[in-house]
C-alpha cells in the first residue's frame, strides 16, 4: 500500500511524507511513536522535533511503483485532503 501523512506543522522543507508499506497497522503505529527498523529517517526526525502527522491518504492497491509516479507528478499537496479542506477555507 501507498500512503500519505500530512504534517501538523513544517518540518524544514516538509510538509507531506509518501511512503509504502505492507502493513497498515505499522502505519498507524507511526505516528504513536512505534518505530522499526524500515522507519523512514525523516519520519523519525519530525517526530523526536515534536511534529505529529495524520495518514490523510492510502493506496490500498499501491506498490513503489505507484508511490514512484505520484513522486514523480511532484506537490503531494495535490493528493492531500486535508491541504483541499484548508485551501476551501481559506478562499470563502
Amino acid at each position: 500500500m501507498v500512503y500519505l501523512l500530512h504534517f501538523d506543522r513544517p518540518f524544514g522543507h516538509a510538509r507531506h511524507y509518501l511512503g509504502t508499506r505492507v502493513d497498515a497497522d505499522a502505519v498507524a503505529r507511526l505516528n504513536q511513536g512505534v518505530y522499526t527498523i524500515q522507519t523512514p529517517a525523516l519520519l523519525v526526525a519530525a517526530s523526536m522535533a515534536g511534529v505529529s502527522f495524520t495518514v490523510a491518504r492510502v493506496w490500498h492497491d499501491g506498490d513503489e511503483q505507484r508511490a514512484r509516479s505520484l513522486r514523480a507528478c511532484g506537490g503531494r499537496s495535490r493528493f492531500c485532503p486535508i491541504c483541499r479542506v484548508s485551501a476551501a477555507e481559506r478562499e470563502s
